[in-house]
């Protein structure tokens, strides 16, 4: 089943942030994680590792989130990660 989602991923450092929606979170941050597509933000900033994610209610809704959360600065952003994932733990390898 498909579920509209928005997701941050950060890369080792936690210094950069890539925020993104998808109808297939899964298949995404594997996409991520490969570097699947060579010239991506994700790839050069190595952002592979998922540190927030949300589902929505419908892509549409998805992607206002995720207008909203990119709009924002970078400590509301982490704080927002740190309400879920305090210690910024790479949330796809704990399945």
């Amino acid at each position: 089943m498909k579920t509209p989602s928005v997701y941050i991923m950060a890369n080792p450092g936690n210094t950069t942030l890539y925020i993104g929606v998808t109808s297939d979170l899964e298949t995404r941050v594997a996409q991520h994680k490969s570097g699947l597509f060579d010239n991506s933000f994700s790839k050069r900033y190595n952002t592979t590792k998922l540190v927030y994610c949300e589902e929505a209610p419908s892509m549409d809704e998805a992607i206002a989130r995720e207008k909203q959360l990119k709009g924002w600065r970078r400590a509301k952003k982490n704080a927002l990660i740190e309400s879920i994932n305090p210690e910024w733990r790479d949330l796809a390898s704990e399945g």
